[in-house]
């Protein structure tokens, strides 16, 4: 286990990741697109190993999946942090370039890739799916 920390753009919040990922992918749907004008690429953590210094903001919608999904970002600088779903209980998602260390993780798939705009960079050698994957199960 490698213990990693991360952080907003301002360091106003922090966190503290005590597990390994159980997954990790760039996500091609929309909301992941709105929100960084491109593909996320996205740690999935058991949610009871991230410790979270600061007080994140969050905004809560549905997304394609019909999942209700909360997204906790910086109320500062509006850096996107973790987020929720009710998809995945029990595993949060963490933005990987807000790690110290992005190249710490390693995505292994491109999810959604069906909304992937005609100029995305998919990379051949990632696994591909279409819309939405199992959930990866925590590890525990």
């Amino acid at each position: 286990m490698t213990e990693r920390t991360g952080g907003c753009l301002c360091g106003q919040v922090r966190y503290r990741l005590g597990a390994d990922p159980v997954s990790v992918r760039i996500c091609w749907c929309r909301d992941c697109q709105h929100l960084s004008s491109n593909g996320t690429v996205n740690a999935i953590v058991d949610s009871a190993s991230i410790e979270v210094m600061g007080s994140p903001a969050a905004y809560t919608s549905t997304s394609d999946s019909g999942n209700r999904v909360t997204r906790r970002f910086c109320p500062a600088c509006g850096s996107h942090l973790l987020a929720d779903s009710t998809g995945r209980p029990g595993l949060t998602v963490v933005r990987v370039g807000t790690l110290d260390d992005a190249s710490s993780v390693r995505p292994t798939a491109n999810i959604w890739s069906a909304s992937a705009p005609d100029w995305a960079c998919l990379d051949g050698s990632l696994d591909r799916v279409e819309g939405q994957p199992m959930p990866p199960s925590p590890s525990r």
